[in-house]
Order: structure tokens, then C-alpha cells, then sequence
């Protein structure tokens, strides 16, 4: 059986995550996370200053299904089954050393799985005290009144034939990130209620909706009512990469990368639990990770009453929303995604209130049985000043916009945005302020002179035109028509 445990789908990251669980459920201020690299011997531990066990409390948490998951639960509980020290930590080695203080003494047990295979009868052999070779991790604890320190060792699913000490390295950079995602909600704010250290060094938070950030888009938090408890739920869409210096963009990127961290992320008791998912929703078919949609970024808290309704699993890395309440969270993530298409769509725009019929567009879909086509908007000011002094090359001039409808470079350009993970320059981006100075004179002029539009009325339209919208200030320093004149 615990063998066949250990195929559960941790890793080390996932593992090291359900161990720090504990602590903060033991109250835990400080917590150590130590990886020492010596090949085969190589080990890993969790030191925490928290309430830590009596010797019963300890023989309890060493064994497996020690509680029944339906029983009730503190309300800031972070555990459910009462397998998670165990299985995350059989996950990872063939030893598992468990070592507490809470009222002087300092109590010890392991299980070794070698003991376990080697044993001749069917018995569940916990043993008591610690092997000799982890003796001098144990003495760390013996410099404080109370806590708790897990120890791995015989690291057989981590050190495999060919891990070198730079994989060791590697996998420690990767734990630490995910800690400081899975947790940065403990971690993050004046009044931090865990300290968390790997080999000495603090974790710093990752937070996944950058909330700080001033373009960052955040909705009113909403609630849905549940049978099994009340739902927290909060809309975000992060600023596109225009708006962020290089490390700031790297940094919002997350452990997986943009594109992987888009979607719901699910907490319990601010733990997060699924980092970036759709959660299997979607109209007629479940929403697949889109680069469109990768700024878009939803935090979902749930209570510890509704692990049930929300099928949580062991790991504490699957969740899937009650029917009941899809058709409300599929409307909420449809607008956070459409919001976020936009965004990315239209290069660092901030998402705006205007609706559509108030800014008009160069281009515009025209759907039809078959699919989309995308047309020259002929009222469009650029263009509608050209067809009506066009004359006798009106008729040429028509049919020179039809074939750049027809030749738009579709695959091309979502081949470009997909290789290079953004979209292509429009809307004069990274273009000097003259560039932008002169068409829009152009437009003014134009506008004022031949139309002979006021000059108030002038501006108010090119402020609702595509892409001078995105300069209000440029068209405020726009000349009154006296000054056009001389």
C-alpha cells in the first residue's frame, strides 16, 4: 500500500508545500527549509518553531488516514485527509524522520520503506527514536522550546542515476518559487505571519495579480452563495508588457511562464491550490490556455467546508467548481478574458468604459455563415476624407482597400504573435511623438478646413478615432482654427 502511495503525482516542490502546510496549522512563525547535497546520502528538512506534539500527537501524525475526512475542522485547518506528511514525504525518499518538542522532551519516530519490504510478517512497523545518520539534524531542534522537524533522507524519486548536485540546485530554485507562490499570501504585507527560509535564505512573495501595479485591472469582489459555503471571487487583468520593464516582466511571468499562468487560481484559507486553470469550463467545449488570454488572472477563495463540492484532492492541486455555480463563473470569466483580449490585442491600451459604438475603428469583423472577414471602415475620418475628394479615382481607390482586405496576412501574423509571444506594433507604438503629430495635423486640418467642423468638434471626434485615442494630450494642444488659417 505504501508503495503503491508513492505513485501519488507529487513533486518535490508539491511535496515540500504540504509539509510547510503543517507548520502553519501547528502556528508556526519561522520555518527552515534546509537541502544538503551528498550524492545518495543527500537529504532535505523542515524545521518550524510551532506549537509541536507529545509523544501521542506525534505517534498519530506518523500514521496514515490517522483522521476522517469528513470529520469537522478548525475553520483555518489547511489539511483534510490526514495523509499528507506521509504520502508527500514517501513521494520522495524511503525515510521519513518526524521529531517534536512541546513540553521539554523531545520525541522521535521514522518509517523506513526499506524495513518495511525486508519485514517478514504484514505489520506496519513505525519506528520509534531516528537513524543514526540523520541524529545531527535532530539537534537543530534542541535550540528551541517547541516545534517540529521532518527529515527525508534515501532520496531515491529525487537523487536517480545521472542527478548531479547542479540538477540538486536546480530543483531547490524550483521549490522556492513555487513556495513563494503557494504561500505568498502568508508571506506578503507589513504583517507577515510566516517567515519562510530556504538554506537560510527568505522567500520572498509572488503575487499573482500585481496588485500593486498601477495598470493592473482589479473588479470589485463579488460573492457567490454556495450550499457548502460563501465563494470569494475577484477578477484581474495584468498590465501588457509595454507597461513593464524587463525584470518586472520576467518576475509577473510566474514559475511556468505567462501563457501557463493564466486562469483561476483557487485558494483555501489563503493557501493557493490551483495556480492558473480554466477549471474545465468553457461554452460547448472546456477553455484551452490561449496567448490572447494570458493576462487574465481570477482569485477564487473558497472555505475548508466545500473540499467536497470542489473535489479536492490529496495533493491539494485539482479543483472543480459545483455545477450549480458555472454558469455564474463562466459569465465572469468571459468578461475578465474578453477584457484581457483587449488588452493584449491592442498593445498596453488600458482597458477602458467606452463601448464600441463611441470609438471608431480603422478595421471592423464582418461575420458571416462561413467565418470573419475583417473590412476597412469607410467612415473611419482617414478614410472617408480620402473617398470624397478621391474624384474620378474614387473607383481605384475602392478597389485598392478591397485587396488589402483580401491579402490581411492572417497566418502570418498569428504564426509572428505565437513564436514571439506578443503582438505586432500598432496604434504608432514606440513611435516618436512627431510621427504621430503629423497624421494627426493631417486629420485636423482636414477636419477644420474642408469639412468645416469646429475646432472643438474636430478634436471630440479624434479623440473617439482609432488610434489617436491614445493621445489625449496631442490633441489638446491641437491649434484653433485661426492659427490653422494664417
Amino acid at each position: 500500500m505504501v508503495e503503491a502511495l508513492r505513485g501519488l503525482g507529487y513533486s518535490t516542490a508539491t511535496a515540500l508545500a504540504d509539509i510547510v502546510d503543517n507548520s502553519i496549522s501547528a502556528a508556526a512563525a519561522s520555518i527552515d527549509i534546509r537541502f544538503e547535497w551528498d550524492g545518495a546520502a543527500s537529504s532535505i528538512c523542515v524545521l518550524d518553531d510551532g506549537a509541536g506534539m507529545d509523544e501521542r500527537e506525534l505517534d498519530l501524525a506518523m500514521r496514515l488516514g490517522e483522521r476522517n475526512p469528513l470529520d469537522s475542522r478548525q475553520a483555518d485547518d489547511l489539511g483534510r485527509f490526514g495523509l499528507g506528511l506521509k504520502t508527500a514525504s514517501f513521494s520522495q525518499c524511503r525515510r521519513l524522520t518526524v521529531a517534536s518538542r512541546r513540553h521539554g522532551a523531545i520525541g522521535s519516530l521514522h518509517w523506513d520503506l526499506d524495513v518495511l519490504a525486508a519485514s517478514e510478517d504484514d505489520g506496519w512497523h513505525l519506528l520509534e527514536g531516528c537513524p543514526e545518520s540523520v541524529g545531527r539534524l535532530l539537534e537543530l531542534l534542541e535550540h528551541q522550546s517547541h516545534g517540529t522537524i521532518v527529515v527525508w533522507d534515501k532520496l531515491d524519486r529525487i537523487v536517480t542515476p545521472g542527478f548531479t548536485e547542479q540538477d540538486f540546485l536546480d530543483m531547490v530554485d524550483r521549490v522556492e518559487r513555487h513556495l513563494a507562490m503557494v504561500f505568498h499570501r502568508f508571506l506578503s504585507g507589513t504583517r507577515s505571519r510566516i517567515t519562510l527560509r530556504i538554506n537560510g535564505r527568505e522567500v520572498k512573495p509572488w503575487d499573482p495579480f500585481m496588485t500593486s501595479h498601477p495598470t493592473t485591472w482589479s473588479s470589485p469582489v463579488d460573492y457567490l452563495e454556495t450550499e457548502s459555503g460563501r465563494i470569494e471571487i475577484q477578477c484581474h487583468v495584468l498590465p501588457h508588457r509595454d507597461h513593464l520593464d524587463a525584470p518586472e516582466h520576467d518576475q509577473a511571468a510566474g514559475p511556468d511562464g505567462w501563457t501557463a499562468q493564466q486562469g483561476f487560481y483557487v485558494y483555501r484559507n489563503e493557501r493557493l491550490l490551483v495556480a492558473g486553470s480554466w477549471l474545465g469550463l468553457g461554452r460547448g467545449r472546456a477553455w484551452t490556455k490561449e496567448e490572447a488570454h494570458r493576462l487574465a488572472r481570477i482569485r477564487l477563495d473558497i472555505p475548508n467546508t466545500a473540499d467536497v463540492a470542489w473535489k479536492i484532492d490529496i495533493r491539494k492541486s485539482t479543483a472543480r467548481p459545483p455545477v450549480a455555480i458555472r454558469e455564474r463563473m463562466i459569465r465572469i470569466a468571459e468578461d475578465t478574458r474578453s477584457r484581457a483580449r483587449r488588452v493584449f490585442a491592442h498593445r498596453g491600451r488600458a482597458v477602458t468604459v467606452r463601448s464600441a459604438q463611441e470609438l471608431t475603428y480603422a478595421w471592423k469583423p464582418q461575420r458571416f455563415k462561413g467565418g470573419i472577414r475583417y473590412r476597412i471602415d469607410i467612415a473611419h475620418p482617414a478614410v472617408s476624407a480620402v473617398l470624397s475628394d478621391a474624384g474620378e479615382l474614387e473607383p481605384q481607390i475602392r478597389a485598392m482597400l478591397r485587396v488589402l482586405e483580401e491579402t490581411i496576412p492572417v497566418q502570418q501574423i498569428w504564426l509572428d504573435t505565437a513564436e514571439a509571444r506578443e503582438t505586432p506594433r500598432t496604434g504608432f507604438a514606440e513611435e516618436p511623438p512627431g510621427e504621430v503629430q503629423s497624421v494627426l495635423t493631417v486629420m485636423y486640418r482636414n477636419l477644420v478646413l474642408r469639412k468645416g467642423v469646429s475646432a472643438e468638434l474636430a478634436r471630440h471626434q479624434l479623440l473617439h478615432t482609432e488610434p489617436f485615442n491614445n493621445y489625449p494630450e496631442l490633441i489638446a494642444a491641437l491649434p484653433d482654427v485661426s492659427e490653422i488659417q494664417t
